[in-house]
């Protein structure tokens, strides 16, 4: 990117000490600051998760709160799992939930020090998936480089890797939207984790286990089954866009086992917990009205269009266009379709891979019609390793930085209007809702063009 001054930075083990005691600090702190404010620092997420946990560990007398999948009819009580889903608004994994178990045993911010545990682990994939493929590769790409011959033997290039890798992953562990997000209770460091071992296993090789990976990482949450389009260039060996390295035997092999992986979670999951795991894992995100304000300009058509509480309404009210603004084809369509497409177009070798998987995580986010705050943390995990490979000036980064801070910025000012003043403001803030669109849409096309 723009020049980076590496003399007098730390080294990664002391990045790594100071980002641990500065999450163990916000943990402690969160427990001293709950049991004293009305405004909470926790996540509300984490209060679900601590009760789905105490639900899947604690089934009930008969057939309160126990799973009802089918083995139920075959193992009887013997079968003795509860029902995560008992706890309204858990719409996750019941993995998620067992993990989380020691809450109630061991002490309740042991899912916090997991996730913040998972931060540091993603800190140190991000360092070696620098220090062993990306950096390599930006340097043998340079003039310099290639006018000094074998850098590997040369210890100031190596010494100097080590501090570019250091200050890069640094733009991760020291975050502050990823170390409070995760110190909160939000559980998105998890599959971070999952995200990063598929990537890191790609990047080596390592098709099959990077296959399991992914298929691991699209149970915990849908979004990342984007990647294996994106990856199936890099697959099919071939560094151009062809149907013959999409669609050949290695990309079917690896598809199949990413699928099946997917797949037998799932189908466990459905034996034990039926339904309800079908339902609120997957099925409620596909047609969900979400009408709360949230950075996507969705929000407000879905706002003017849901369905009335009003018993003396009529269903033949409903037109034609409020059909096909509630469809989930109306914000499902553009955003896959530009989600997949530059994953075929870009993901054509491991080299790009991160790149290509940016690409596609940012687009799903900006046309999602729902985008929070924590789904940034989706793609700023993987901007480490875009960063040494982007041709950009000091102040087009600046700019880049800008836009993106200051859009979301100009939305929360005004939604601060709404939800703490209680002002009519839900068409302001869509207007600012198309603005974020726009601001960051700009800021990926300048990545894009600053890409080396």
């Amino acid at each position: 990117m723009f020049a980076l001054s590496t003399t007098s930075f730390p080294s990664f083990k002391k990045v790594l000490l100071f980002s641990a005691l500065l999450r163990v600090g916000l943990i402690l702190y969160s427990e001293w600051h709950d049991a004293r404010s009305l405004v909470k620092y926790t996540d509300v997420d984490y209060r679900v998760f601590t009760d789905a946990a105490w639900f899947i560990s604690n089934p009930g007398p008969g057939n309160a709160n126990r799973a009802q999948g089918p083995l139920k009819q075959f193992l009887g009580y013997k079968l003795d799992f509860g029902n995560p889903y008992t706890r309204e608004t858990y719409r996750y994994t019941p993995l998620l939930a067992w993990l989380l178990v020691p809450n109630a045993w061991l002490h309740p911010s042991f899912g916090k020090y997991v996730f913040a545990a998972c931060d540091l682990i993603n800190g140190l994939l991000l360092y070696k998936i620098l220090l062993g493929y990306v950096l390599p590769s930006t340097e043998r790409s340079s003039t310099n480089t290639s006018k000094t011959g074998g850098s590997k033997a040369n210890p100031y290039v190596l010494e100097r890797r080590n501090a570019l890798a250091t200050i890069y992953t640094s733009v991760h562990l020291l975050n502050p939207l990823v170390f409070s997000i995760s110190t909160r209770g939000s559980s998105e460091s998890v599959l971070s984790l999952f995200v990063l071992l598929t990537l890191y296993t790609a990047l080596k090789g390592r098709w099959k286990s990077a296959a399991v990976l992914l298929g691991l990482s699209t149970h915990w949450k849908i979004y990342p089954l984007v990647y294996g389009v994106g990856t199936l260039g890099a697959v099919g060996g071939g560094n151009k866009l062809a149907l013959s390295n999409i669609i050949n035997t290695k990309t079917i092999q690896f598809g199949f086992i990413s699928a099946l992986t997917f797949g037998l979670l799932g189908a466990g999951c459905y034996a034990i917990w039926g339904y309800p795991f079908l339902y609120e894992s997957y099925l409620y995100h596909v047609h969900r009205l979400d009408h709360r304000h949230n950075f996507s300009p969705y929000f407000y058509l879905t706002y003017l269009i849901y369905p009335s509480t009003d018993p003396t309404s009529s269903p033949e009210t409903v037109t034609l266009l409020s059909r096909l603004l509630r469809s989930p084809l109306a914000s499902f369509a553009p955003q896959m379709g530009l989600s997949l497409g530059l994953g075929l177009l870009f993901g054509t070798t491991k080299e790009d891979l991160p790149f290509t998987w940016f690409l596609q995580t940012v687009v799903f986010v900006i046309f999602n019609k729902v985008c929070t705050s924590q789904y940034f943390l989706w793609y700023l995990l993987l901007l480490p390793l875009l960063l040494p490979r982007l041709d950009m000036s000091q102040w087009k980064g600046i700019a880049c930085g800008a836009v993106w801070a200051g859009t979301q910025g100009l939305w929360l000012s005004e939604a601060y209007n709404l939800e703490f003043l209680g002002e009519n403001v839900f068409f302001r803030l869509w207007i600012r809702g198309l603005i974020y669109v726009i601001g960051n849409a700009w800021v990926l096309v300048e990545i894009m063009k600053a890409y080396n």
